[in-house]
């Protein structure tokens, strides 16, 4: 019985990824969500072979907390309104970001693939 305990936690663990700014702030969201982006989803893939791939923490050393909780943000925005159809009403993400950051966002938006 208690293996199957820490299966279904080792399996509950594996569906959610922490990201890590370069200033140490944590963002813990689901692995299907960090799959949004290209770089995250090579990062965690089982077959990359990376660290990344069996602790679930994902460093993102360039940038600082405030674009990589814009980042999350957007990561989770573009599933929940992906596939929306067109009488859906999307909100625009747009009004999301602070400008002081939208540079820098854009460039970790890039090194992210998003």
């Amino acid at each position: 019985m208690n293996n199957d305990v820490e299966m279904k936690n080792q399996e509950h663990s594996n569906e959610w990824v922490k990201i890590v700014s370069q200033d140490g702030f944590s963002f813990v969201i689901k692995r299907d969500v960090a799959s949004q982006s290209g770089t995250l989803k090579s990062m965690i893939g089982t077959g990359e072979g990376f660290a990344e791939a069996t602790s679930g923490v994902c460093n993102i050393p360039d940038y600082r907390g405030a674009v990589v909780e814009k980042l999350a943000e957007f990561m989770i925005y573009k599933k929940m309104y992906g596939h929306a159809s067109p009488p859906e009403v999307i909100p625009d993400f747009q009004e999301r970001i602070y400008p002081e950051i939208a540079l820098e966002l854009l460039m970790a938006a890039d090194y992210l693939e998003l």
